[in-house]
Order: C-alpha cells, then structure tokens, then sequence
C-alpha cells in the first residue's frame, strides 16, 4: 500500500544543511550513512544491528566531516538543558502516560505506564556469527519540563562488541526529549563516536515554518506528531494492539524523514531471549520514504503481552543476513 506523499514543505529542513555549510552534502558519512538513515529511523532497537551490518555489507554513503558540533553536556538530574527544565515537585517516580487525542494520530493507551528510571539492556547477533556484535541499552531517565511541555527524557548507548570492535569501532549515544502521551518528539539529539571521528548534533523540532530556528539548537522542520526513534519505540510499547491493530506514524531520524507503519500478526507469539521466556504481540514495520515503501530489509518487533510491554525482540531480514537484537535484561 503506497503511502500519499508529503507536501514538499515538509520533505526536508533547512536550518541543520544551512548551519552546517553549503557543502554539508558532500560531507555526509558512513557514519551516517545508511546505518542511521534507514534503521534508526525503523526502531531504535536496531541503532547498531542491522546498521551496523549495513555499513559492513558495503551500503555506505559519503562521510560528514569529523568536527564538533553544538557542545552538550549532560544535565544534573532534576536540572534543564537550556531553557527546559524539570517539572517542579514532580518525583522520579513512574507517573502514568499521558493520553491526548491528536488529528491524525492513534494516542497512547491508558493501561500503559512508562517508569522512570527503566534500563533495558539488548545484545545484537547474527544468525551467520555466533557472538554478539554489539550491545544497546535504553534508559527512561526522567519525566521533566521541556520548553512548557511535560515530556520524557529517553536515553540510547550503543557500542560494538570485540572482535568485531576492532574493525568498526561504535560508541554512540542518542537523546529524545517526547512529549508525554503522544510521544511527539522535541528534540533530538546525536552523539557519535565511531572509528576515532566524533560529532554531535542537537536538532530541536519545529513544525510551523514561520518558527524561527532556536539560538541553541538546530531546527529540523517536521510536521506536527513526528516522532524521533526513541520516541517512537515507547509509542509503540503505548498501544493496546488488541484494540488498535495498525497504527502509523511520521518519524525523523535525525536526517531523513520517514513514515511507519507498524501492523500487529499475532497476539500469542512464544519468544525465548536471554532475559527469559515471553509471550508476545508480533508485530510488521513498514517503512516508507517519500510515498514508496523501502522493500530491502523487513522487520519484525515483539512486544511482551505483560503490562510492561517490553520490546524484548527485534528481528531484521536483510537482504545479506537475519538479524536479531534481543532483550538481556530489563530492570
């Protein structure tokens, strides 16, 4: 099913190419490439899997100079990033996700509760290897206010595991600012560090062209609703699939724009990973760019039938191999 396209207002942004030079295309990386433009914009959970193997499988782009970008330094609990900060009173503990209806947009189910403080640990492998290649975790570290908004503050930290370290290098780190309920991201932010080049990238979204971009971050130009991977993965966690058997979503992967549409297979699906034994909803990704859907890789999330919802299975069929990113531990 083609998706309708986007108006073209909203197919790319035009702060982050001005901020960064006339000749920010011909600078764009393997870095970059193809390891985040297509998997990170899936499913954070693939951030290092299957773009990983991607950029081993010869699909590369060309490379973004290795120069900083906007400094960030990470914020005190309880403490804001430039003019955000945390609500006032509002304890670490797990408040209830917010529901808010949304033209266009499924919301989050009630029955979902995000817990602050949440650490899900993932190990990536191949079905062709036989040791993990690399290792995520994704941290819930805080509800806090966010420019006015009461929004999450979601944590990626990605890095390859040995022998395969010493060919490709990755120690990556990825923060989403969302805003609570919808999930909608705010702003999005890319702290790479791979094969001895770092960069970092701070993009702030902004969905009414007349907004001008903000002093202390890039504006990326989206329309309302988009959410960033991080964003999107505890949107998914959010739905009652029971109920709501297909949802879609625009999602920015911090370079291209994308949209997703996920649709639920099963709702008793028996999954083994490391963290234990699970019943889950099995769900399709589908990915869409600029109206047509990409057919070179095809994924599959399980979700725990639990409360929690954990994703605690991710699987990846590339065109060169099957890749999986399993849940080892969750606390």
């Amino acid at each position: 099913m083609p998706w309708p396209p986007l108006k073209k207002a909203y197919l790319l942004y035009d702060d982050w190419k001005e901020s960064k030079g006339a000749d920010w295309p011909g600078r764009h990386t393997k870095i970059m490439g193809k390891k985040v433009a297509l998997v990170v914009a899936i499913l954070t959970l693939l951030l290092v899997a299957a773009g990983l193997l991607y950029w081993k499988a010869g699909h590369t782009e060309r490379r973004i100079s290795a120069r900083p970008g906007n400094p960030v330094t990470s914020a005190p609990a309880g403490t804001g990033r430039a003019t955000g900060n945390a609500e006032p009173g509002t304890s670490t503990a797990a408040p209830s996700v917010e529901t808010r209806e949304k033209k266009g947009s499924t919301p989050v189910e009630p029955g979902f509760t995000l817990r602050a403080g949440e650490s899900l640990e993932f190990a990536a492998n191949v079905t062709k290897l036989n040791s993990t290649v690399a290792n995520l975790k994704i941290v819930t570290a805080e509800r806090r206010n966010f420019y006015g908004k009461s929004s999450w503050h979601l944590q990626a930290f990605a890095h390859t595991e040995n022998p395969y370290r010493m060919v490709f290098e990755l120690d990556d780190q990825f923060d989403s600012y969302s805003e609570a309920g919808s999930f909608a991201s705010q702003q999005y932010e890319m702290h790479l560090s791979e094969r001895g080049q770092k960069v970092d990238a701070v993009q702030r979204m902004v969905s009414s062209p007349e907004d001008p971009a903000p002093a202390d971050a890039t504006a990326a130009r989206v329309p309302a609703g988009t959410r960033d991977p991080l964003g999107l993965l505890q949107y998914l966690r959010g739905i009652d699939w029971g109920k709501t058997p297909e949802i879609k979503s625009a999602v920015y992967d911090g370079r291209k724009f994308y949209e997703v549409r996920a649709v639920l297979l099963g709702k008793a699906a028996a999954v083994q990973v490391p963290a234990g034994n699970y019943t889950a909803s099995k769900i399709e990704i589908h990915v869409y760019e600029g109206g047509a859907e990409m057919k070179d890789a095809h994924f599959l999330l399980y979700l725990s039938s639990d409360a929690a919802r954990l994703p605690v299975l991710l699987e990846a069929v590339l065109p060169f191999a099957t890749a999986r990113v399993e849940l080892a531990k969750a606390k």
